[in-house]
């Protein structure tokens, strides 16, 4: 547990900054769990390797496939949803009910039809820098990976950041999080 009901991370990628306002209230396993990953620089010199334009901006595989496979499968209970995948909306990807484990999405379009299925729960929104999330590189589609559910992530958890790198030179670098008021 963080200790703290709201706080903010600055995102600073190649596109720019963006801010993301955690809400403990709306989803508390998943703003402890994002609190923790950022805290220990998980997401930090990763890749936004899922854009789909109108849908979703995809990041949380760590860029070193020692760090990334060691965390890949300690999941964190479902939340209830108390927020709607609507834009600017910020939750945990996942597979199925229980699987929530390092993947973040960012709604960039209604999404709401996810708030049906119990992993989805929002616990976070853009405050500051959506025209920075809508700048992320989408050129690649789901070609570079994919959902967790389209079972193309392996090549990522296996070479990081220098399988995309090579593969898909134009995916946004995540730089680093800085957690504000925790």
């Amino acid at each position: 547990m963080t200790g703290f009901e709201t706080y903010r991370a600055i995102v600073a990628t190649t596109s720019g900054a963006f801010e993301i306002e955690v809400h403990r209230c709306w989803s508390p396993h998943a703003a402890d769990r994002f609190f923790e990953l950022a805290g220990l620089g998980y997401y930090d010199d990763s890749r936004f390797f899922r854009v789909v334009a109108g849908k979703w901006a995809q990041f949380g595989i760590a860029g070193d496939p020692g760090i990334a496979q060691a965390w890949r499968f300690r999941t964190v209970p479902d939340d209830r949803i108390v927020q709607s995948n609507t834009t600017g909306f910020v939750g945990f990807a996942n597979t199925g009910p229980g699987t929530r484990s390092t993947q973040i999405y960012i709604n960039l379009g209604d999404n709401a039809h996810n708030d049906r299925e119990p992993g989805f729960a929002p616990f976070g929104r853009i405050s500051a820098g959506m025209d920075v999330v809508a700048r992320l590189h989408p050129g690649y589609g789901e070609t570079s990976g994919g959902g967790m559910r389209a079972g193309r992530q392996d090549a990522m958890f296996a070479g990081g950041n220098d399988y995309l790198d090579a593969n898909f030179p134009k995916l946004d670098r995540l730089i680093r999080i800085e957690l504000i008021g925790a």
